[in-house]
C-alpha cells in the first residue's frame, strides 16, 4: 500500500471508535436520528480513507507501473473498484 500509512491508520482508528460509540447508543436505545447521524459521520471518514488508498494508487501504483500492459490492468482495476463505489 503506498497511501500514508500513519494518516490511513489514525482515520481507521477514529471510525472504528465511532462504531464502538454507535454500538454504546444502540445498547442505550438512544434516538434514531442520532445513531443515524453517527452512521453517516462514520462512512464519510471511511469514504476519506478510501479516497486516500486510492489517490495514493493512482499516482504510485499505476503511474509507476513498468509496462503498458501493466499500467492497463491497472487502471481496469481502479475502473472496477471506482464502479463498485458508485454503485
Amino acid at each position: 500500500m503506498m497511501a500514508d500509512q500513519k494518516t490511513v491508520l489514525r482515520l481507521l482508528r477514529t471510525a472504528r471508535g465511532q462504531i464502538d460509540g454507535i454500538i454504546k447508543m444502540v445498547e442505550e436505545n438512544r434516538y434514531c436520528i442520532d445513531i443515524s447521524q453517527q452512521l453517516m459521520a462514520t462512512e464519510a471518514i471511511l469514504n476519506r480513507t478510501n479516497k486516500e488508498i486510492l489517490a495514493a494508487h493512482l499516482k504510485h501504483c499505476v503511474q509507476e507501473a513498468d509496462t503498458p500492459e501493466a499500467r492497463s490492468q491497472k487502471i481496469d482495476e481502479f475502473i472496477g473498484t471506482l464502479s463498485k463505489i458508485l454503485k
